[in-house]
């Protein structure tokens, strides 16, 4: 039904086109940017207060009600606990098409974290953070949302703004099981971006990816006094381990291969009669992903085999490469640089160069202020809005919400995230993504063109397989890492 859309779209471009012009688009945007820095002070203290609570995937239940409060009360329908999952929901504003969904993401990392300082202090007793971003990111994409139903209402043009409140991006594969219940059918195109050390929306691609936790049982018995009665379960994981290190010089070059072990036993003289090693398989192709992942399950079996154990595996998570539309990007790219990007006050000057004393990476402080050119990149992370960008046209971008040279996942993110810097780049993020989805809705032959170009991308012949299969969310995937 969606391309059925793209001819509607074209008729009513035709007829808008004899209509007296609307008032002047720079003016409208100018009015949207007011509103969203009046709310500085608001949203800034949503996105701190996630970033305080730190909640890890699937257990994000204050931070997603922090989000779906705020937009209930600015008055989005919002529909909780969607696709089996408690910490997953949509909020909509309007009726109609086009429908623009914007997503957002409010998962922390476990393993690490940081205060709001820029040298290295990890918070005592805290064993989870903000290290890629997403307080930031959820909030920035309500803001934008809520911005353009604002606009929608002043204007009255038709057309529905989405909120996807999407969990567990970090490894759990959220927005796949809503993709799979789906909740992105109708949607015309859907609009994301994310933390980083630059401003960007250039088209680009990454890595498919299935995870999987396999889980090696043995015989338990004295290390020293009895050894010829036990099998070792770690004996398992390391020969499955040693198996797939050599599987690595067989396997297409832009393969990436990594695990960690996540139980193997608790004394060195007790043989463990259970070990559990979880394992990331990733390739730009999600067929050639499918075929390694296979090959790592081999290795798993012969590890069993050689060693007198026995194996099973779950399948944790898997998402598509996400696939790219450049009309879209064009579209995102233009916004970028109208916003503009991060300037620094003279304490974020302070900051951002006692941080930059830490790296050993491009970009150069001063390039936050830079919009980066518009040219294809190939990425090396996923993430599962690549299943996303297979139903319907998505565009992204990143912002500078960390200082240039900052990797993701790292402690300076961290810090960033949890101070002004951080909240200047998602208010870059939340204007761009506003005026993006304004464009599209004001302009029916723009959006026609996006969805036609995506149509031509993905192929009419393209048929939905997720990498996760039929599983249910793994609602526990971080209470239980082993086992």
């Amino acid at each position: 039904m969606r391309f059925v859309s793209v001819i509607l779209f074209g008729l009513l471009a035709a007829v808008q086109a004899l209509a007296p012009p609307p008032s002047s688009a720079q003016t409208t945007k100018a009015d949207v940017a007011r509103s969203l820095d009046s709310q500085l002070e608001r949203l800034s203290g949503i996105a701190m207060e996630i970033w305080d609570l730190a909640e890890l995937g699937y257990q994000e239940s204050r931070s997603a009600e922090l989000l779906a409060g705020d937009l209930e009360a600015h008055g989005f329908t919002v529909e909780r606990g969607v696709a089996g999952i408690p910490t997953a929901f949509v909020a909509s504003y309007g009726s109609g098409h086009p429908v623009i969904g914007i997503l957002g993401e409010y998962d922390a990392l476990p393993g690490i974290n940081q205060d709001r300082v820029p040298e290295r202090r990890p918070v005592e007793g805290k064993d989870r953070g903000h290290a890629c971003g997403h307080n930031l990111f959820g909030t920035a994409s309500a803001a934008a949302a809520m911005a353009v139903a604002e606009w929608l209402e002043a204007t009255g043009s038709p057309g529905t703004v989405r909120f996807y409140g999407t969990p567990a991006e970090e490894g759990g594969s959220g927005k796949v099981y809503m993709v799979r219940a789906g909740l992105f059918d109708d949607a015309d195109v859907v609009l994301t971006w994310h933390a980083g050390d630059r401003n960007d929306a250039s088209p680009g691609s990454n890595l498919a990816v299935k995870s999987a936790k396999f889980r090696f049982r043995g015989i338990s018995s004295h290390a020293a006094a009895a050894p010829d009665r036990g099998r070792s379960a770690l004996d398992g994981v390391e020969s499955m381990d040693y198996m797939t290190n050599l599987l690595r010089e067989h396997v297409p070059q832009e393969t990436r291969i990594h695990y960690v072990i996540t139980a193997g036993g608790q004394a060195p003289n007790v043989i463990p009669d259970f070990a559990e090693v979880y394992y990331y398989v990733r390739h730009p192709d999600p067929e050639t992903v499918r075929g390694i992942f296979d090959r790592v399950v081999a290795a798993a079996e012969g590890a069993a085999r050689g060693t007198g154990t026995t194996v099973d595996f779950e399948v944790m998570g898997g998402s598509y490469s996400r696939l790219p539309v450049e009309s879209l990007q064009r579209v995102i790219y233009e916004n970028l640089e109208a916003v503009g990007g991060v300037v620094y006050d003279p304490e974020e000057e302070r900051f951002a160069r006692l941080v930059k004393e830490t790296l050993d990476a491009e970009p150069a402080l001063g390039s936050e202020k830079e919009i980066q050119p518009f040219q294809w990149q190939q990425g090396y992370a996923s993430s599962d809005n690549g299943d996303v960008s297979w139903m319907t046209p998505m565009g992204t971008l990143s912002t500078a919400t960390w200082v240039p040279g900052t990797a993701a996942h790292s402690w300076q993110a961290v810090a960033a995230d949890g101070m002004s810097i951080g909240v200047k780049g998602m208010m870059v993020a939340a204007k761009t993504l506003a005026f993006s989805a304004m464009d599209l809705m004001s302009d029916p032959g723009k959006l026609a063109g996006v969805m036609e170009e995506f149509r031509q991308r993905r192929g009419d012949d393209f048929l939905y397989d997720p990498l996760l299969g039929d599983r249910d969310p793994p609602l526990d995937y971080r209470v239980n890492p082993g086992g």
